[in-house]
Order: structure tokens, then sequence, then C-alpha cells
């Protein structure tokens, strides 16, 4: 056990070292092995145990961006959150590699069957922590790490959970042929190299284009973040200066603004949508701009489409504000345990209700604020809305000089391969970049960096299969483990009562 929590704490440390920034993507290999490795031979308790500590290796270096402006304790929240699933999803790899191979003792069963069930473990841990509690915390799936890795244009073809199940499968079965050290060399060392074989040679997806147009962006390098002192007005004069460069241009078709780009909401201050009116107009083109906007006593987390003219012609209103950010879930319950803590969180967001798309004089744009970003729901939902480019604002002042940024570019870059979509990622501070479908960057800006990216950008209306089947091979991957499991418990049982 000495060891294997050793390693533990090693592949969780290795496997953080894969994400941006420093995005060493290979290193994603060995560390998942050593963390796989350790959970062999374990019961019910070692794998809690060594799930845990791998799971706050993992998630305490990857996610170390949370502690720039709120400090360790909310990290700790976060990264013991998450341990609490990496512990059960240890556990539940701690059955596979016990039970599997006593019910199927052959080469197959050992080589093939329980690798395929340890990696379905792992996707099944995933996938609960993505959507639970409270909408989960998708951050940190294994398919992220490969957003510059030649796994990359699999997601087109998968999504994100079947990446990360095929990405642990080609682990375990490694870490299995590693092992099995009473088979032939040959013989254990062909699973392992004929799966990466097929991995790697799999084609692209093709995707089929319907036209362009040309998308103009904006960072503005605006003082935006939660605990920001800034003057009124002053972020929607940093996006506004930033934009001047674009006056007079006749070229664009849409002009992008990020999350929070405007501190005054336009639908209620006549100064604000003077500006939106000016910007549109100078641009010639309309602007999607981030806002606050309120109805009654809700408030929104808004992204407006504005016309010089005309005003807003379209709003998206995020549909699911982050917890504990952009609103406190059980406020009643959670208040009293940290009053000083949860007061950062002053107000809730409410839960928006419209659909994800704009329409920009025929072609339709999917939008998704921030944190959307990692919800496969709503990207399925943008697609089924017949998006034919994906818009991406976000406001990623509230953590400095970190890795968030480049993270969550890293996510947008495997959406838009994942859908097949040109997808931009506009912030007010960085990451922001214009994605091509095959994942390539068409233009970006450096961090910090006020300024505009201009690009004439394909557009598609290709169905992928990672939209066509939507969840569906997720939850067959997820049936097909406990299942397989359960099954192997109860032949597993039998087999050894037989020997005795």
């Amino acid at each position: 056990m000495s060891w294997a929590l050793l390693a533990a704490v090693g592949g969780g440390w290795l496997m953080s070292l894969a994400y941006p920034d420093p995005g060493w993507w290979p290193l994603l290999v060995p560390g998942l092995g050593l963390v796989l490795w350790a959970l062999r031979g374990r019961g019910v308790g070692g794998g809690l145990l060594v799930g845990a500590v791998s799971g706050f290796a993992y998630y305490g270096f990857l996610i170390e961006w949370l502690t720039v402006y709120l400090g360790l304790v909310p990290w700790l929240a976060l990264t013991l959150a998450q341990v609490f699933f990496t512990a059960l999803g240890g556990a539940l790899i701690a059955q596979a590699w016990r039970w599997v191979p006593r019910a199927w003792p052959g080469p197959a069963g050992r080589l093939v069957l329980t690798p395929v069930v340890v990696a379905g473990a792992w996707m099944t841990r995933e996938a609960v922590s993505s959507v639970f509690p409270f909408g989960g915390f998708a951050w940190g799936r294994l398919a992220h790490s490969q957003a510059e890795g030649p796994l990359a244009p699999l997601v087109a073809w998968t999504g994100f959970s079947a990446l990360s199940f095929l990405i642990a499968a080609l682990v375990a079965v490694t870490v299995a042929a590693i092992g099995a050290t009473d088979l032939a060399r040959l013989h254990r060392a062909s699973v392992p190299v004929g799966l990466a074989a097929a991995l790697l040679v799999w084609p692209a997806f093709p995707i089929a284009t319907t036209g362009t147009m040309t998308v103009a962006a904006v960072q503005g390098n605006s003082n935006s973040g939660l605990f920001a002192d800034y003057q009124r007005g002053e972020i929607l004069q940093d996006h506004y200066d930033a934009t001047q460069p674009l006056f007079g241009r006749d070229d664009i078709d849409l002009l992008v603004w990020p999350e929070n780009a405007s501190d005054l909401d336009p639908l209620r201050d006549d100064y604000a949508s003077q500006v939106m009116d000016i910007v549109s107009r100078e641009v010639g083109a309309p602007l999607a701009v981030g806002t606050i906007t309120a109805s009654g006593d809700e408030t929104f987390n808004s992204q407006l489409l504005w016309r010089a003219g005309e005003g807003a012609v379209d709003q998206y209103d995020k549909i699911r504000p982050v917890p504990f950010a952009e609103y406190l879930p059980m406020r009643d319950f959670f208040t009293p345990l940290a009053p000083d803590l949860f007061a950062l969180v002053p107000r809730d967001y409410s839960f928006g209700q419209r659909d994800t798309v704009f329409d920009i004089d025929g072609v339709i744009a999917g939008i998704a604020i921030c944190w959307d970003i990692v919800s496969d729901d709503l990207f399925f939902q943008t697609i089924d809305d017949d998006a034919e480019i994906l818009i991406s604002p976000t406001n990623n002042a509230d953590f400095g000089v970190s890795d968030q940024s480049v993270q969550q570019l890293a996510i947008a870059r495997l959406r838009a391969i994942e859908a097949g979509r040109t997808l931009v990622n506009a912030s007010t501070v960085g990451a922001s970049a214009i994605v091509a479908p095959d994942g390539s960057t068409i233009t970006d800006l450096p961090l910090f960096t006020a300024g505009t990216m201009v690009a004439d950008v394909p557009l598609s209306d290709t169905v992928t299969p990672a939209h066509y089947f939507g969840r569906f091979l997720e939850w067959l991957v997820i049936i097909f483990t406990v299942t397989t499991i359960g099954a192997a418990r109860v032949l597993g049982r039998g087999t050894a009562k037989g020997k005795r």
C-alpha cells in the first residue's frame, strides 16, 4: 500500500501536467498508468484510499488557479468534492481489477475484457461527477488533455466521454499486459500496440462547409474580475476603445464582445445603448455583447445581439449559472457553515430559458457563455438548434495569470472538433482565439493585451457521430461496466468456491 500511495500521488501529479499549462499531453499515459497500477489487487477500502489520494494530487494541481483571488478554502473545498468521486471511482476500478479476471481468467478476459471494464469504470466516475451535484464539475476529463495531441480528431467520432474511455482503455490494457508475465511477450504486446495503432491512424471525420462569414472578436483587457475595483462604465469603455481599429470596415458580418464586456446593461442604461449603437454602426455589423440583465426580480448573465437603430434583437440568458460562483445553491443551508466565504456570492443569477442561438442574417450562431463550454448537453442542444458556427464569450479576469484560461481554450478547441464547427472564444483578458473545425488556430491574441481578431471562417451544418449518438455511448459504457462487474463478482466467487 505504501508503494501504491506513492504511485497514486505521482500519477495524479503527472496527469495534471498533461493539461495546459504546460500541456505535456504524453504525460497522461504514465500518470494514469501509475494510478491504475496502484488500484490493482485492492479491495473496496484500498480502492477508496488510493482513489482519494490520486484525486487530491490530480485536482489539487490541476485547479490551483482557483486560489488566485479566492484563496485556499474554495480550492480545498472543490478539490475535496472531486476527491469524493475519485475515491468512489477508485473503489469501482479496484473491483474491476479484482473480479473480472477471476470470472474470465483466459488471455482475452485478462488482456481485453478487464481493461475495457476498468476504462468503463473510470469513464463512469467522470460522467457522474460531470453532472452531479448542482450540474457537476466537468473539468479535467481525460479527453480535455488531448486538445493538442494526436487523439484530438477522435472526439468528432466519440464525444468527450467516449474519448476518455478510449484513452483509459489504452492505458489499462498496457498495465494489464505488463502485469501478465505468465503470457508470451509478443502475445501481451499485441493488444496495446494494436489498440494504439488503431487510435492513431483512425481518420478525422470529414466536415462539409456550407459557406463562410467574416467574424471579428474583441479582447478589451479590462479589469473585470469579481473583486476588481473599477469605475462605472470602465469595462464598457475598455472594449469600446479596443474595438475602434475596426471602425469603418465594411467586410465584417458579426462582431463578438466577451462575457461581461459591458458593465452597464444597454437594456436599462441609455448611455450603454448609445455606445452599442455606435459600435454596431461604425463596424457595420451586429454586435454580440455580454452584460448582466434583469427581468423583474430575476438577474441573468446574458449575451445580447445588438443592431444599430434596432437595439437588442435577440438574447441568450445563461441556462446553467455556475454554482458557488454565480449562485449559491441551498443558500439557507450553506451560509451558516461559512458566512464570510459564502458572502462572496451576494446574488443568485437565474437560470435562463431562451434558446442557445442567434440568427445572423440567415447564419445560425450557437452561444455558450464561459462555463457552458464544459456542458455536453448544452452543446448538443446548440447543434440541435442548427448552429453553423459557435460563439463562446467568457470572462477569465477572476483567475489572473494562471492556467485556467488556457485550460478553458483547450476544451473549446475540442468542442470545435467535436461539433465540426468554427468556434470563436472571446475573453475579456484571454485566452482569446478563433478555432477552425479541425481544432487548428485561425487567429488568436496574447494574454492580457487589448486587441481584435478578424477572420473569414467556414460554416458547417455537418452532424458528426459525436452529436448523432449524443450520450448513448456514455450510457452504453456505464451499463456495460456496472453489469459486467456485478456478473464478475458472482461468477468469480463461484469459481473460487469450486476450487476450494
